[in-house]
């Protein structure tokens, strides 16, 4: 085994059997170089894909911490519901519905939404619990006219199979945007952040087969619950 998948995965086992429980700090990289005998390269390849998984946080001038020892992986490719991504959590998993409006399309809403200033959206506030934390601010902007009939019933189960199942609308594609950014009221008030001073936002505007947009939502994630996943081909 090579000093970097040694070094990763003796962290990794530390993280996920709790030795080193969230919050505590991982020891420095001159530790770790003294510990493996490693170069300063090989324990930072080492500790960044920690970071990438989801299972450590960088803090300037103080060092890295544990986030998490079970991180869930949020896959970037494909368009899938809350409830199809999440489907073997088992259980403990729950959606809330904290708001439910409709309003004319204005404002800043008119960057993301390619519809006629005036057409009705219908948003909905969606915030998502894992193992009683609450993880996940989904804020969805639907075109009324393209997704009518949605009501808090719906939205508490999924939106998509209701648009694909009932409504009998073929969902094509998504342009998407991933931004680190700080935590905002809405944030504060739906999620358990802990102390965290940032959330991760995926951003989606989604479109019909037809090319029309339906949708533009922004998933708003906690830092230390999730990590991001693609496949990249040459």
């Amino acid at each position: 085994m090579s000093k970097y998948n040694q070094i990763y995965t003796d962290l990794l086992a530390n993280i996920t059997t709790e030795r080193l429980q969230r919050g505590t700090r991982l020891p420095s990289e001159a530790e770790l170089m003294d510990t493996y005998q490693a170069s300063r390269g090989t324990v930072r390849r080492a500790i960044e894909q920690l970071q990438e998984r989801g299972f450590a946080q960088k803090i300037h001038g103080k060092g890295t911490f544990v986030l998490s020892p079970n991180p869930i992986e949020f896959q970037l490719g494909g368009i899938v519901s809350f409830r199809e991504t999440h489907a073997d959590l088992g259980d403990d998993v729950s959606t809330e519905v904290v708001e439910f409006s409709q309003f004319p399309l204005e404002g800043s809403l008119l960057q993301h939404i390619e519809a006629a200033a005036g057409s009705l959206i219908t948003r909905i506030k969606r915030v998502r619990r894992i193992d009683g934390k609450r993880v996940i601010l989904d804020i969805n902007h639907f075109v009324a006219d393209l997704i009518p009939g949605l009501d808090r019933a719906i939205a508490e189960q999924s939106i998509y199979a209701f648009i694909e199942q009932t409504l009998q609308l073929h969902i094509s594609y998504a342009q998407r945007t991933i931004e680190a950014l700080p935590r905002g009221k809405d944030d504060q008030l739906h999620l358990d952040l802990d102390g965290q001073s940032h959330v991760i936002v995926v951003s989606n505007q989604t479109f019909l087969q037809d090319g029309r947009q339906f949708e533009y939502t922004e998933s708003r994630h906690t830092l230390d619950k999730f990590y991001f996943s693609d496949i990249a081909r040459r």
